[in-house]
């Protein structure tokens, strides 16, 4: 009897619990969330020398065009395209029998004026006595001084022209006039050459030291010239270090020296000529190369330099976010410089020690509580570093 009394009141008595039960959670608060992990570096301060960088192009310090001296036609090509050449190695044989024959001829004449000064010389010797004795005249005596010194003037002409002759024979053989590496022959055998035309028969570049042109701007100029001035920037041997990279290197491996400058600016673009010099023992560095070269900017000074991953862009304006005492992160705006071993240099907005976010930038802002973790170093710094701009 009890049990069938109970039956009716059990659905509504679960129905009552249900509903209890989705009240008590619906009143229940919310779990709070951690705060986010975010990793966090130091502001390293080194000490460093900041470098200014330009586009620059490789030229080699001797580039002569072989011309022929003689005319005539090419007998022969005595080298190959791309070869290295001594100075003096023959390079092209032109036909030298016309030249042969204009020096016999030449040769011939010197000798015929030899023989007649010999003639006329011992006619001058006797004058003196003859005259003494009254065999001549005094007219006589005269013309046969003159004869003596027509006849040494006629050898001396001879003589200058068997020598032009010889040297118009030798110029048939056309030799290196420097050591280098040869072009192709852009004159080939059979053809004819003159010497008054111009025509190029083949170049050569030195091998060894090259150097390097750039344009630097006024405000380069006058900052370095300052610097010199100061004794501030560090020299060897008395000349400014310069470092070079090619297009398909890393860093700057190439060490050289600045040779001079240009005596004026050039008033179109207010830029000055750079000339540079660069050691090239192992021939890497192409005549006509593009590259990269930069020279001191600055004395070396201590600076302030952060993770690149830890700047953020807001609008026009850079900033990062440094931890507080509090582990909060708060906002800090930047004047920054240049980059150097893939870390910036910052000018402004920082000092040595202060703890900034490098990963996790997006997951914060302002104010935000965070939990803190320190960066691993990738890479050892060095006591001294370069800067590029």
């Amino acid at each position: 009897m009890k049990a069938n009394f109970l039956k009716p009141i059990l659905p509504v008595v679960a129905a009552m619990a249900v509903l209890i039960t989705g009240c008590s959670r619906q009143g229940a608060k919310p779990l709070s969330m951690p705060p986010p992990v975010v990793t966090v570096s130091a502001v390293e301060e080194q000490e460093l020398v900041e470098w200014d960088e330009f586009t620059g192009r490789t030229v080699a310090i001797e580039n002569v065009e072989v011309r022929p001296r003689v005319s005539g036609h090419i007998e022969a090509v005595k080298f190959q395209s791309g070869q290295r050449v001594k100075k003096d190695d023959v390079l092209f044989q032109i036909d030298s029998r016309w030249h042969k024959a204009m020096f016999d001829q030449r040769a011939a004449e010197f000798e015929q004026a030899k023989v007649k000064l010999a003639s006329a010389e011992r006619e001058a010797k006797r004058t003196a006595q003859l005259l003494a004795n009254k065999a001549i005249s005094a007219e006589e005596s005269e013309q046969r001084e003159a004869r003596f010194h027509e006849a040494n003037a006629a050898l001396l002409a001879a003589q200058a022209a068997r020598d032009m002759a010889q040297l118009d024979l030798d110029f048939t053989t056309v030799r290196s006039p420097i050591d280098g590496r040869v072009s192709r022959a852009l004159i080939t055998e059979g053809n004819y050459v003159s010497a008054g035309n111009g025509t190029v028969l083949t170049t050569i570049v030195s091998e060894g030291p090259i150097h390097v042109y750039a344009d630097l701007d006024e405000n380069t100029l006058l900052k370095f010239n300052a610097l010199t001035r100061a004794s501030k920037i560090v020299s060897t041997g008395g000349k400014v270090p310069v470092e070079l990279q090619l297009a398909d290197e890393s860093g700057f491996p190439h060490v050289g020296a600045i040779e001079s400058f240009d005596n004026k600016l050039d008033p179109n673009s207010g830029s000055i000529l750079l000339r540079a010099v660069f050691p090239n023992t192992d021939g890497r560095i192409v005549p006509g190369l593009f590259a990269r070269i930069r020279l001191p900017g600055s004395e070396k000074h201590k600076v302030l330099l952060i993770d690149e991953r830890a700047i953020g862009t807001d609008q026009a304006q850079k900033f990062v976010l440094a931890l507080t005492a509090t582990n909060t992160v708060e906002y800090r705006p930047l004047k920054l410089g240049p980059l150097v071993n893939g870390k910036r240099i910052v000018r402004e907005g920082l000092k040595a020690g202060d703890q900034i976010v490098v990963n996790g930038l997006q997951r914060v802002r302002t104010g935000t509580p965070v939990q803190p973790q320190q960066a691993t170093a990738t890479a050892a710094n060095s006591p001294t570093q370069t800067a590029q701009r």
